[in-house]
């Protein structure tokens, strides 16, 4: 009877062992699915955010130069018209994120900052020269910064910039809505994303 009691024992602890490990190897396994899968969204989140708009300058250059003790002036100047393709883009291919597969984690270490590129066509119109003050290198280039740093001002003033980053907010929140879905928090600058409403009062 002694021995019957504890073989039933036995294989009462072997049960309950394979249980056990069976039990263990299943959190494993959806461990692992788990983080293959938001590994996976953040590669599918991975390209450029961007976003685009067109601005239009007018302006008049002019220059004169004296000579002679201001006896002589030489003249120069140019109707100039510009259109510009500007564009707002965020390459989320430099997010860089850490997954701690232990505390159920994704980190956001730190976000790309935007990249503004400016493609202005620029022409010249009623154009007027004298002999002795002649268009040169050096006013294309001072023409050149005088419209970059114009067209930057109305970006700046335009909601371009809100756009791009309304776009970066939603490609961020499909990683948020994973993550919350699965019970892993999503973390930015030491503080837990808790709603899509903190994805968008993120500083960039």
């Amino acid at each position: 009877m002694k021995n019957i009691l504890i073989a039933i024992l036995l294989v009462f602890v072997v049960i309950l062992g394979f249980m056990y490990w069976e039990q263990r190897n299943d959190e494993k396994e959806s461990l692992e699915e788990n983080t293959a899968l938001i590994q996976e969204q953040i590669r599918n989140v991975g390209k450029l955010v961007v976003t685009e708009g067109t601005f239009s300058q007018v302006f008049t250059y002019k220059n004169s130069k004296s000579f002679y003790f201001d006896v002589l002036s030489a003249r120069k100047k140019a109707l100039i018209i510009v259109n510009a393709e500007v564009s707002v883009a965020y390459d989320l291919s430099k997010l860089d994120i850490e997954v701690d597969e232990e505390a159920k984690r994704v980190i956001i270490k730190s976000i790309p900052k935007e990249e503004i590129s400016i493609n202005p066509n620029i022409k010249y119109y009623d154009v007027t020269q004298d002999y002795l003050n002649q268009f040169e290198a050096e006013d294309y280039n001072k023409i050149k910064s005088r419209i970059e740093k114009g067209l930057k001002e109305k970006i700046e003033e335009s909601s371009l910039k809100t756009n791009a980053k309304n776009r970066l907010v939603s490609e961020l929140q499909k990683i948020y809505i994973l993550t919350s879905s699965m019970g892993w928090t999503l973390e930015y600058e030491n503080q837990d994303i808790t709603n899509s409403e903190s994805l968008e009062n993120i500083k960039l």
